[in-house]
């Protein structure tokens, strides 16, 4: 079987995230895209769920008293790629795991600078307006989610051509590498064009992004 998946989970919250529900699909491609295999289920985490989630996705900690605890979850066997969109904070939700990750929401932002949102609802209007409103419907259910996703990345895909999941991880982190600044003084600003003494600066900041880092040093 494939060794690639798109995953999507729903969580606690942002602040250190643990899994309420993940959903994964296993895909066959990417020269021929599709689903093998479905997961979805629900997991107990052992912080409560915030507010600000539970208004995302509905899940409320009485929904989850019969289910296995969140660190019960595991990938199955022989996966080497991880799809999703903003894919490190599901990869941070199930406990970074070993695998290579392919992140849907960095190829939106490199293939579709024009748009004013990335967001994965936001690129299925621009690509799919036709069948968007169907498809988010449910959108904040992780396998809604990652169904969705597969949907973008078959986009993705129509754009770049490319033959296996390697080089297509080796496209999204040259992707994931920023051109433009996404925060601080000189948000909106070309990485290029910012100043020598405020990229020595934010080099010297503890938990600098990795592909910041690497923007700020070419």
């Amino acid at each position: 079987m494939s060794g690639c998946l798109i995953l999507d989970t729903e969580t606690t919250g942002i602040d250190e995230p643990q899994p309420v529900e993940i959903a994964w699909l296993r895909i066959e491609g990417p020269d021929n895209l599709k689903v093998e295999q479905m997961f979805c289920s629900r997991y107990k985490p052992s912080k409560p769920i915030s507010l600000g989630a539970m208004a995302t996705h509905h899940i409320m900690p009485e929904d989850l008293i019969n289910c296995e605890p969140h660190t019960a979850f595991r990938l199955p066997d022989g996966i080497e790629y991880l799809i999703g969109h903003n894919v490190d904070f599901d990869w941070q939700a199930i406990g970074k795991p070993a695998v290579k990750r392919i992140d849907t929401l960095a190829f939106s932002r490199k293939l579709w600078p024009q748009a004013d949102s990335h967001s994965q609802g936001a690129m299925l209007y621009l690509l799919d307006r036709k069948n968007a409103r169907s498809y988010l419907r449910n959108s904040h259910s992780a396998q809604v989610d990652a169904y969705n996703c597969f949907r973008l990345l078959r986009h993705i895909l129509d754009k770049l051509r490319v033959m296996t999941w390697e080089a297509l991880w080796l496209l999204s982190e040259d992707a994931r590498v920023p051109d433009v600044m996404s925060f601080g003084k000189h948000k909106g600003m070309a990485i290029k064009d910012v100043p020598a003494d405020y990229k020595r600066w934010l080099l010297g900041q503890p938990d600098v992004d990795p592909y910041l880092r690497k923007a700020l040093l070419a």
